[in-house]
């Protein structure tokens, strides 16, 4: 797909230039759409760099968080806490990964509910090459520094500590 046409113009800065004259100064508006824009933007990218490995962005986490674990494997409900996301999604992750024959799924014996997904050698071997594509293109963000990568994720810390994604310690 070709890469759309530049505008002349940023077009989230008239937008916070009307809703000024409209409504007054609200940065939080131009900062959020600026993140949403670069969420969209980033999400492309990556999502193209692990397509030919059958993968989305999502289903590359999971692949990884599976390599993290030392018997690489993990509770379902481990998966969804760790890439806190919905059980559905992680459901849904899970079995497209499956399907792809990257990753097993059997009964928990601690838990007789529950199910552990664990990654296959064909698993690992995509993970492995989709990493170092991904980092080839430095995830996408290869406009900024190490420091500047550091400063973003300083930046977005606080408003993920609010959230609780996890205790700060």
């Amino acid at each position: 797909m070709p890469k759309p046409l530049s505008l002349p113009f940023d077009p989230i800065a008239r937008a916070d230039e009307l809703w000024q004259q409209r409504w007054g100064p609200v940065p939080s508006m131009a900062a959020i759409t600026s993140i949403m824009r670069a969420h969209q933007i980033l999400l492309g990218e990556v999502d193209a760099v692990v397509k030919p490995y059958g993968l989305t962005f999502a289903r590359y986490e999971a692949l990884v968080l599976l390599t993290f674990s030392q018997a690489g494997e993990l509770p379902m409900s481990k998966i969804g806490e760790r890439l806190m996301v919905h059980p559905t999604s992680v459901t849904n992750t899970v079995d497209r990964l499956m399907r792809s024959g990257l990753v097993a799924k059997r009964p928990n014996p601690q838990d007789g509910r529950g199910t552990l997904a664990s990654i296959t050698p064909k698993g690992r071997e995509v993970v492995e090459a989709a990493t170092e594509a991904l980092m080839a293109v430095d995830f996408g963000l290869g406009v900024y520094d190490a420091e500047e990568c550091g400063e973003i994720f300083a930046l977005l810390r606080p408003l993920r500590v609010a959230a609780a994604d996890f205790e700060e310690k």
